[in-house]
């Protein structure tokens, strides 16, 4: 058919109340009777009921009674306001040209979530999906303007390592050459030596972590956003990480409140958040917590597990930042806090806990300076001083005070669109049992 074709948003408008337009895209649903049929046609932007009669086409009604849902298809018709269709519009068809006849579509009302996994290369056309994919795109584009906007350069690590960044024991191994390798488990170590050079860096992108968990909070290649800047503290890094995650919220808002609704996702709750100052506490007001309001001694010195986190988000309604963990349980790179308030050493650190059960969306610190130190941190893990030198070298020339974080990109997209597993933020999970599709 000719004419020019528009999107399914564009024609649910007054503009076209009356006109004739062109649309295409895919059955979402369809049902007829003897006089008439009615196709719900989908594109990216949303969706419109199409109605026809063996009246206005009598060559095609036959073949559109016939389409089977996801059949790909042209239509054109006249437009018409009626506020009980979806989106206010419908279109009276006057013509129907089938592109591609699909078959009868596996997935049906009520199916399993492995199920929809399973088949995630069709689930990924749902209106859900479509709506969690719409998010993602405006969070990560969001990410970048907000890094760009204050100068920051954007900066591209390599993904494969020859060393350890977070721990031995979630590597993932990868046969190179004639020799193993891993996968990264971040930038940090390469953003250390390029912030030397442009001083304030970010990136956005894949993560390796070998865990071998089955919760709804972990994925074994994941996306990280991350920061690094020279002549900042730990603490200067959590403003402006809260700067950036609220940022991300003000864009998904103006952008994404239709997707946000579809989702169920209560976006008030979003909106509420950002008119207030988040709570920065330390690891031991964090335990003091868990004692006084939820009943929990937790023994000063191990590191919070996701049952601690989710019963000290009860306690707030917004993302809280905890700082100053254990030296003892954090990484070798992450230094000692002088004189802080606490019954033993801890670090100038921290992680930044999303309410309503969806734990760590960042984290972050200050990065050691002391070569001494480092060699000592990484006797104790048992990794070889050696393999590091070339990390060590930047503590040998002209070394100053640095910071950096890391945000989980499908942890805050499952807290901003309020989803019960993580697996659903990203197209294509990949996790402990889930290597396809």
């Amino acid at each position: 058919m000719d004419g020019e074709y528009r999107s399914v948003r564009e024609v649910q408008s007054s503009e076209f109340d009356g006109r004739e337009a062109f649309v295409r895209g895919w059955i979402h649903r369809t049902r007829s009777s003897n006089k008439y049929v009615f196709i719900v046609l989908r594109d990216s932007t949303g969706i419109i009921q199409c109605v026809g009669s063996r009246e206005d086409i009598p060559d095609l009604f036959d073949i559109a009674k016939e389409l089977l849902v996801e059949s790909s298809v042209r239509l054109k018709g006249k437009v018409k306001k009626d506020d009980r269709a979806p989106g206010g519009y419908e279109l009276h068809m006057t013509g129907i040209e089938v592109v591609h006849a699909a078959e009868r579509f596996p997935i049906t009302k009520d199916q399993s979530e492995e199920f929809l996994r399973d088949n995630k290369h069709l689930w990924i056309r749902s209106r859900r999906m479509n709506a969690i994919l719409k998010v993602r795109s405006t969070v990560t584009g969001a990410i970048h303007s907000f890094f760009r906007e204050r100068g920051y350069h954007e900066f591209t690590p390599p993904i494969f390592t020859p060393n350890a960044c977070e721990g031995g024991s979630t590597l993932f191994e990868v046969k190179y050459y004639d020799s193993t390798i891993f996968l990264t488990q971040s930038w940090q170590l390469y953003a250390e030596a390029a912030i030397f050079s442009l001083e304030r860096i970010y990136d956005v992108s894949p993560t390796f972590r070998a865990e071998r968990s089955k919760t709804s909070r972990h994925l074994s290649e994941f996306w990280m956003a991350e920061m690094e800047a020279a002549w900042i503290g730990y603490l200067d890094a959590v403003r402006i990480a809260q700067d950036e995650v609220k940022h991300i919220l003000g864009r998904v808002l103006n952008e994404n409140m239709e997707d946000l609704e579809l989702l169920g996702a209560e976006p008030e709750r979003l909106r509420k958040s950002l008119d207030v100052e988040w709570p920065v506490i330390t690891y031991t007001e964090a335990l003091d917590i868990l004692k006084e309001k939820c009943n929990m001694d937790v023994e000063w010195g191990k590191d919070l597990r996701t049952i601690e986190e989710e019963r000290l988000m009860e306690n707030f309604s917004t993302p809280v930042t905890v700082i100053q963990y254990p030296k003892e349980v954090m990484a070798f790179y992450k230094p000692v806090e002088e004189g802080a308030d606490a019954p033993g050493p801890v670090a100038k650190c921290f992680d930044m806990l999303a309410p309503g059960g969806y734990g760590e969306i960042i984290g972050g610190s200050e990065r050691d300076m002391d070569i001494g130190s480092l060699k000592a941190a990484l006797e104790r893990e048992g990794e070889s001083v050696e393999n590091y030198d070339w990390y060590l070298d930047l503590r040998r020339y002209g070394s100053v005070q640095h910071s950096g974080y890391g945000l989980g990109v499908e942890r805050l997209i499952a807290w901003i669109c309020k989803l019960d597993n993580i697996k659903d933020a990203i197209p294509f999970p990949r996790t402990l049992n889930r290597v396809r599709p």
